[in-house]
């Protein structure tokens, strides 16, 4: 006889339960656009093929000027597209060493102009955004005051004549260093920064400029970017100030050597040997717009890519 304690009971294994499959989500059909909609979509892509339209022909009319010989642009009113292509416009344009030169002085304005202004007005709106900072409402005040209004064209030649800026092109920067509505744009986008960020890299031991360099300025690569890209068209159009306060026609910008080519070519008075050109033809003018326009296409792109990047880094999340 077996005893209980050595009867062996038979181990059977229990299979569990397969999970169940979990059925595929049914993709959703697209309701039919009815009548209305497809007629909404329809005026929409026309009217903003339309708008496109209105931007780019005017440039097309330029860059298609610019390459037509001067007898077809004499016979057509409007010219987009010329018969006859010729590049006499252009070796006339490039063959001259004022047009670089202009362009030079353009450049090195527009750089250095662009980076002295982000600085100046990074730094005022981050602390001008705190509200603990002494007087802050009065500076705000100040600044958003001038506006509406302004020193005046007179008052600020004074200034700038008597801090010896007259034929300098400092006289080009200094005077437009800092422009109110870029500074409140820069203001509001520090004031949308969690405070917690700045206060958890001041328990890390982190200074204020190194907050400031560490966390705000990497936070605010999208806001930094379009007021860069606003400041650079700024510096890069300078007309007005260039012809109040830059006599030598070396340190003219590429703006001012356009007006001289409009009035030469149009026989006013001018001076025409700063443009060293006999009187130019319609022709010449476009391509001188279109090699003065050519620098910000270009740097467009890069810009656009910055405002994606910046705003992938600067987003918060919790």
């Amino acid at each position: 006889m077996t005893t209980p304690s050595t009867v062996r009971t038979p181990q059977v294994a229990v299979q569990e339960p397969s999970p169940a499959k979990r059925p595929e989500p049914k993709k959703q059909k697209r309701r039919p656009l009815s009548r209305g909609e497809r007629v909404f979509r329809v005026v929409n892509v026309i009217m903003l093929v339309g708008f496109a339209l209105i931007c780019l022909i005017p440039f097309v009319h330029v860059i298609g000027s610019s390459f037509a010989t001067p007898g077809e642009i004499a016979t057509t009113n409007f010219l987009l597209i010329p018969k006859e292509f010729t590049l006499s416009a252009y070796e006339y344009v490039l063959s001259t060493p004022t047009i670089f030169r202009a362009m030079g002085v353009s450049v090195i304005v527009t750089v250095g102009g662009t980076l002295l202004s982000l600085v100046v007005t990074a730094l005022m709106a981050y602390a001008l955004a705190k509200p603990y900072l002494p007087g802050r409402r009065v500076v705000n005040f100040l600044v958003i005051f001038t506006m509406l209004f302004s020193g005046g064209m007179i008052p600020t030649f004074i200034v700038v004549s008597k801090l010896g800026l007259i034929d300098s092109l400092w006289a080009l920067v200094l005077p437009v260093t800092v422009n109110a509505f870029n500074f409140v744009i820069m203001r509001n986008f520090f004031q949308g920064i969690p405070d917690s960020l700045e206060e958890a890299a001041r328990i890390d031991g982190c200074s204020p400029l190194g907050v400031f360099i560490r966390i705000v300025l990497p936070l605010s690569v999208a806001s930094i970017a379009t007021i860069g890209l606003f400041y650079a068209v700024t510096y890069w159009n300078t007309y007005m100030h260039a012809i109040l306060y830059i006599n030598d026609s070396t340190k003219w910008p590429i703006q001012v050597l356009l007006r001289q080519v409009v009035i030469v070519s149009s026989g006013m008075n001018a001076d025409a040997s700063a443009v060293e050109v006999v009187p130019p033809a319609q022709s010449v003018k476009m391509a001188v717009i279109t090699v003065a326009t050519l620098p910000m296409l270009a740097v467009y792109p890069f810009v656009q890519r910055y405002f994606v990047k910046g705003a992938l880094i600067g987003s918060v999340k919790g």
